[in-house]
């Protein structure tokens, strides 16, 4: 008979690396597929590919689903402005979706018995890989050794060596996990909350000093050119823009927040392009959307954003919140300027011909032109009448 197929979702880390070998020496046939959302360079899946190999598979396969990682969701969370806890652009946590959901279509095609990945017990990515498996590839067991086992590091770099597979699995004192938006950090002073991350524990310096302006155009919410370049791929637009801002060290900050099985996380990060992006398209919004354009997508944005974290991407209700983000975006048109310098920048302007700011009605704080000064006052007192009203009954409630 032959072996059973498992597909492991496979990072090239310890847990992944001990999965592969273990399920191998137990048996199966291992299929070790890499999905990659942009946070894998060339190197490191050459790396991957032929460690797999080392380690039993009988066959690996990277996934590009950077684009469609964009597609699908980075574009929405940047129609959204959506920062969780106002801070962090859920950049690892929505990466993680995409990767199953590739992991899972990919083990369907190969007719695998079962998918395997590396998560712990503790953290939200089991739910993230077991929630998207369940769905998209139901029937197909779900193998979690690290999870079940409740293995130690050294029982895995043990089990490896004694087979003969030798790697630097090094416990550092910083762990990464490196994405198209963002990168997080976990570990040491993370590990104090009275404490925040020295400038060691990053892995992007400061190596220009002057100020500059950044310059991000969007036609209909989307990236057209950034300092005047085009382009129309727009994760080269964001790995461009990451590059500016990671000169300044932009983007740095510490989250807390609340976990998916309940309990409080804390995580660092940095995330120039992310943090860059977003207030930029944020800055463009002001001027474009109504009032209640802008309410309401708060709303939605804070809504979807919480959804892709707690891992409910699939949710039916995502395509319908996806539909008004994009409509809301028909208008958000034009430049908006940022001044960067080491560590942080400000907002400066915009240049849209979409701005509302311009209307022939009147100019903030200068002249009205729509309306008289008979008018104003009008306005004001009929506006004025609930207050006028409830307190004309109750005078000895005025504060």
């Amino acid at each position: 008979m032959a072996n059973k197929k498992v597909v492991v979702a496979f990072s090239g880390g310890l847990d992944t690396s001990y999965t592969v070998m273990k399920l191998t020496q137990d048996g199966w046939d291992v299929y070790a597929a890499c999905a990659n959302t942009g946070g894998f360079s060339e190197e490191q899946l050459k790396s991957n590919e032929e460690n797999a190999y080392k380690l039993g598979a009988v066959k690996y396969i990277t996934l590009d689903v950077t684009k469609e990682y964009y597609e699908k969701s980075l574009k929405y969370m940047i129609f959204g402005n959506v920062m969780r806890n106002n801070c962090y652009p859920i950049s690892v946590s929505s990466e993680r979706i995409f990767q199953a959901i590739a992991t899972a279509r990919y083990a369907n095609e190969i007719g695998a018995d079962a998918i395997a990945h590396g998560s712990t017990g503790a953290g939200n990515d089991q739910i993230r890989f077991d929630m998207t498996f369940l769905v998209m590839a139901p029937g197909v067991e779900i193998i979690t050794l690290t999870r079940d086992k409740a293995l130690t590091r050294k029982e895995e770099v043990d089990y490896l060596n004694e087979h003969g597979f030798f790697a630097d699995f090094t416990k550092l004192k910083y762990s990464y996990n490196v994405g198209i938006w963002g990168t997080s950090i976990c570990g040491g002073e993370i590990l104090d909350p009275t404490q925040g991350l020295p400038e060691e524990a990053y892995l992007k310096h400061v190596i220009n000093e002057d100020e500059s302006d950044l310059k991000i155009t969007f036609e209909k919410g989307e990236i057209t050119a950034v300092n005047g370049e085009k382009f129309s791929d727009k994760i080269q637009a964001i790995q461009k823009i990451e590059e500016i801002g990671a000169a300044y060290a932009i983007g740095r900050d510490c989250n807390v927040g609340d976990t998916i099985i309940g309990i409080k996380g804390r995580v660092g990060f940095e995330a120039a392009a992310p943090k860059l992006i977003i207030e930029a398209h944020r800055l463009l919004e002001k001027s474009t959307l109504s009032k209640w354009q802008q309410y309401w997508k708060d709303q939605i944005g804070n809504w979807y954003g919480m959804f892709l974290h707690e891992s409910q991407y699939l949710e039916p209700v995502m395509p319908d919140i996806e539909a008004m983000l994009t409509s809301s975006q028909r208008n958000v048109n034009g430049t908006a300027i940022l001044k960067l310098r080491p560590y942080g920048f400000q907002t400066v302007g915009i240049d849209s011909k979409d701005d509302l700011t311009k209307s022939k009605l009147g100019e903030y704080g200068e002249m009205q032109h729509g309306w008289t000064a008979e008018d104003a006052k009008g306005f004001i007192k009929v506006s004025s009448t609930p207050l006028r009203v409830y307190y004309g009954m109750h005078p000895d409630e005025i504060r």
